[in-house]
């Protein structure tokens, strides 16, 4: 397995790792059905923008520990720069990202076209970021098994 397969497997486990206990610490914090729109709208620009600042910092840290423990345990150095075929997988992988993304921030704008309640859009939107950045990983992964 190469440096690249493994690197996109702790992406996608950290992703998942993050999300999961990020959604069940701040699913006790949630207003409540009864609570203000104001407060409502709170909650959610809240739990965005954390998760943004939370998934970037422990991302980072993630990548720093992993690349101390395969220089560890391999011997070996990460490698210093990105070939054509690197290059091609992270465009093709953004694509698949930004399609998945795309399809659930229709979703969830449909949504609000079929006066469904604005925690409904919001959940869809969280779940169409987390999606794509599953499955961008996924496709990562998967055209360094495959190919391209």
């Amino acid at each position: 397995m190469t440096y690249q397969e493994k690197k996109s497997i702790v992406t996608l486990f950290s992703t998942i790792l993050i999300f999961v206990l990020y959604c069940l610490y701040m699913y006790p914090k949630y207003p409540g059905e009864s609570a203000d729109i104001t407060e409502v709208f709170h909650y959610w620009g809240s739990f965005v923008l954390v998760l943004t600042l939370v998934s970037i910092v422990a991302h980072i840290i993630i990548s720093i520990a992993f690349n101390v423990f395969f220089r560890v345990t391999t011997g070996e150095k990460e490698p210093a720069f990105e070939d054509e075929l690197d290059k091609l997988i992270r465009l093709k992988s953004i694509r698949v990202s930004f399609a998945v993304f795309v399809i659930g921030f229709l979703l969830a704008m449909g949504s609000l076209v079929l006066d469904y309640p604005s925690k409904v859009m919001f959940m869809i939107l969280i779940a169409s970021g987390f999606a794509s950045d599953v499955t961008g990983s996924l496709s990562r992964l998967y055209h360094y098994r495959r190919g391209v």
